[in-house]
């Protein structure tokens, strides 16, 4: 073996792992939430930027709401799930460089004092980090049901602010019934790595 992972860590990260379409009504916790963003906030991004902001559809209010601005084919995942999470990426996240990277504060205002610079490092590092979470999501035990079908404009204006651009809605629970679509194909290695 080539991986230093665990075999069966492997299985339920990547291998067996799937997108999920239905969910069981089990609750996913707070405690479960955070311990999911304590793994994951580790993952590497550019300048330690952390741009990933996490807003937890929680209330029938809300949920109702987002389900609105979800594609026809994503309303009833999205309204089925125990969870959902919108992750979006902060424009401001600069705010907090000087306290995240205290050994460089000044690429506060060397590298990002220009908005689009930040929205285009904000969005690149945040859909990073958006990755890191579903893996996150994955070893705590549970499905993600990552989704880009939506008003990405309506939910901003619903659920977030100028300063904050969506990325995806992800529902989390334990898989339901037939949760699963048949497994798509994926690239083959030699598809993939070139080497120079």
């Amino acid at each position: 073996m080539s991986l230093v992972l665990d075999p069966a860590a492997q299985d339920l990260l990547f291998r067996e792992a799937r997108t999920a379409n239905t969910f069981t009504d089990e609750p996913v916790t707070d405690e479960q939430v955070q311990a999911i963003y304590d793994l994951v906030k580790y993952g590497p991004t550019a300048f330690n930027q952390s741009p990933l902001r996490v807003t937890l559809v929680r209330s029938p209010e809300a949920r109702e709401r987002l389900v609105a601005h979800m594609a026809e084919g994503n309303q009833a995942k999205t309204a089925g799930a125990p969870l959902v999470a919108i992750l979006s990426a902060d424009n401001e996240f600069h705010e907090e460089l000087p306290h995240l990277l205290p050994h460089f504060p000044q690429a506060k205002d060397l590298f990002f004092s220009e908005r689009p610079v930040r929205e285009g490092a904000a969005g690149m590092n945040a859909a990073l980090q958006a990755a890191y979470f579903i893996i996150g999501v994955r070893a705590a035990g549970l499905a993600a049901g990552p989704m880009t079908g939506l008003d990405f404009e309506g939910l901003r204006k619903e659920f977030l602010d100028d300063d904050h651009t969506p990325l995806m809605v992800v529902n989390i629970g334990r898989p339901g019934p037939d949760a699963w679509f048949p497994r798509s194909p994926r690239l083959a290695y030699e598809q993939v790595v070139t080497t120079i």
